[in-house]
């Protein structure tokens, strides 16, 4: 591997991961040259990830003057929330049939990795707890289809996730107390329980009205 692509590789995992967690907020103008400088390296590299950054849609290049961050367009959040909604509910109804005490124990343990992160307002790690907390049982129920479909949604659930938390005022002790209610209707098999619980929670911190489900 190559000291250039190499470079561009570090360029375009570290402005991405700025674009994630909200620290390149949406409709921002940056330069290359301000980023090179922020990472100590060429434009050259730089310029090889915004391209890439563009291709995924993350970013919008504007010749001399430079990469505007794509805002998180009005209706994704809605569109997320649904289609996390229908993979969610499906886990947990075939969970519900095959027996969920499995997947309890982390459950339990991402509840207390998120108390803790919350106790040390450590926002980043929080958003990218919440993820995984769902994902965990979206795994558990074993069909790969839905748990791949649910990974295509992680980046922007997290970046979303992200913009939740830094928007504020949000509670993040309520956050948590619902995703332990959802671990408790979950581990019991109530699955119609879990779903009113779900749009409650998506509904709340992303500040949606879901009509439909």
């Amino acid at each position: 591997m190559s000291k250039t692509y190499s470079s561009a590789e570090h360029a375009y995992r570290e402005v991405k991961e700025r674009i994630l967690s909200g620290a390149l907020p949406g409709g921002e103008l940056i330069s290359e040259g301000e980023i090179a400088a922020a990472l100590g390296t060429s434009r050259t590299p730089v310029r090889e990830a915004f391209l890439r950054l563009e291709t995924e849609g993350w970013m919008r290049l504007y010749p001399k003057r430079g990469a505007l961050v794509v805002p998180i367009p009005p209706d994704e959040a809605a569109h997320v929330a649904h289609a996390r909604y229908v993979v969610e509910t499906a886990a947990v109804r075939t969970l519900a049939a095959t027996g969920p005490g499995a997947v309890a124990a982390s459950l339990r343990a991402s509840l207390d990795r998120q108390r803790t992160l919350a106790a040390g307002r450590d926002l980043d790690a929080f958003a990218v707890e919440d993820t995984d907390f769902h994902r965990t049982y979206v795994a558990a129920a074993g069909n790969p289809l839905l748990t791949d479909f649910y990974d295509s949604l992680r980046e922007r659930q997290r970046r979303m996730n992200s913009v939740a938390l830094r928007r504020g005022p949000l509670d993040i002790d309520r956050i948590i107390d619902q995703h332990a209610r959802l671990a408790e209707l979950l581990t019991g098999g109530d699955v119609d329980g879990f779903a009113t619980a779900l749009v409650e929670h998506l509904a709340g911190v992303h500040q949606l009205e879901l009509r439909g489900l």
